[in-house]
C-alpha cells in the first residue's frame, strides 16, 4: 500500500523564485535561507519519495475572492504554471497521479472532508516555489506531485484543529491505497508575517519558534488558537501557518525532527523549514 515517510515544511515567498531564477541564492541577503534547505534536499535525495502532496494555498490563479473553496484537490495528470511577475518564465509542468488524487477525493469525502475536486489547476508560487528551494530547477520534476490548496485569503478560513484533522484524513486516504508508493507531504506558508495595514512588516520570532517545536512534538497545542488569536500574534497572513497541521497531521503522533532551520527576515516573513520522519 501507499505509505506516508514524512513531511516537510517550507515558506512560498514569491521572491523565492526570482532569486533561484536569477542565481542570487548565495548573496548575503538569501545565503542562510536557501542553506536552511540543505538538509531537507539530502533528506529527500535519500528517501526518494514517488510523491510529493503540496499543501498551499491558491493566490488568485485559480480561485479569486467571489468563488474560494476551503479545501481542492488536484485530479488532474498535469499541472501547469504560470507567469507571476518578476519576467519570469513559467516553470516545466508538473506530472500529477489523476487516480491517486481521485482516490484520496473519495477517501477525504467518505470522512466527512467536502472537497472540491480540480480536473485542470494551474499552480503558484505557492505550490512551485518551495519545490524550487528543495529540488532546484528542473527540465523534467523528479517527483509527482499533487497540489492540495486550503483557503487562507478569504475569511472565513478553517480553523487549525480542522487543519490537522484533515492531516488525519489524509493520512487514512494515503495509506488505503493499494499501490505501492512512498509519500511525503509538504506544508507551505507562513510563518509570521502581514503584509498591509499599521502592523505590516510584524514578524513575531519567538512565536514562530514555539509554534515550530509544537507542531513537531505537540500539534494539538496550536489547536486551541482561534483564527483570530493566531493573526494577533503571527499577523493576517501567518495565519498561513495552519496548513502545516495538515502535514503534521498527516503523520504519526511520534516522529523523529531530522531538520529544523528558520531564519527572518526574508521579504518580511519568518520563514521555517522542518523535516519530519515516521518511524518505520
Amino acid at each position: 500500500m501507499a505509505k506516508i515517510i514524512g513531511g516537510v515544511t517550507s515558506s512560498h515567498i514569491p521572491a523565492v523564485g526570482n532569486a533561484i531564477t536569477n542565481g542570487l541564492t548565495q548573496e548575503p541577503y538569501w545565503k542562510r535561507f536557501f542553506d536552511g534547505y540543505e538538509p531537507a534536499k539530502a533528506w529527500l535525495r535519500a528517501q526518494k519519495p514517488d510523491v510529493v502532496i503540496v499543501v498551499y494555498n491558491d493566490h488568485g490563479l485559480n480561485f479569486f475572492l467571489d468563488k474560494v473553496p476551503t479545501f481542492a484537490l488536484g485530479c488532474a495528470d498535469v499541472y501547469h504554471n504560470d507567469d507571476e511577475g518578476w519576467a519570469l518564465k513559467p516553470v516545466p509542468p508538473f506530472k500529477g497521479n489523476a487516480q491517486f488524487s481521485w482516490h484520496i477525493a473519495e477517501s477525504l469525502m467518505s470522512q466527512d472532508f467536502d472537497i472540491c475536486t480540480c480536473q485542470e489547476m494551474k499552480v503558484d508560487h505557492g505550490f512551485v516555489n518551495p519545490l524550487l528551494a528543495l529540488y532546484g530547477q528542473c527540465d523534467v520534476w523528479p517527483v509527482t506531485t499533487i497540489p492540495l490548496a486550503v483557503n487562507t485569503v478569504q475569511h472565513p478560513v478553517p480553523t487549525a484543529r480542522r487543519c490537522l484533522a484533515l492531516g488525519h484524513a489524509l493520512r487514512r486516504a494515503v495509506e488505503s491505497y493499494p499501490e505501492d508508493m512512498r509519500v511525503v507531504v509538504l506544508g507551505t506558508g507562513g510563518m509570521s508575517h502581514q503584509l498591509q495595514g499599521e502592523r505590516a512588516g510584524l514578524i513575531d520570532v519567538e512565536f514562530d519558534l514555539e509554534c515550530m517545536d509544537k507542531i513537531a512534538n505537540d500539534p494539538q497545542w496550536l489547536t486551541q488558537f482561534s483564527n483570530a488569536e493566531l493573526m494577533r500574534r503571527a499577523g493576517t497572513e501567518g495565519i498561513e501557518t495552519i496548513m502545516w497541521l495538515v502535514m503534521r497531521g498527516a503523520l504519526q503522533s511520534n516522529v523523529k525532527v531530522v531538520h529544523k532551520h528558520y531564519h527572518a527576515p526574508i521579504s518580511n516573513t519568518g520563514a521555517g523549514v522542518l523535516v519530519l520522519e515516521n518511524y518505520s
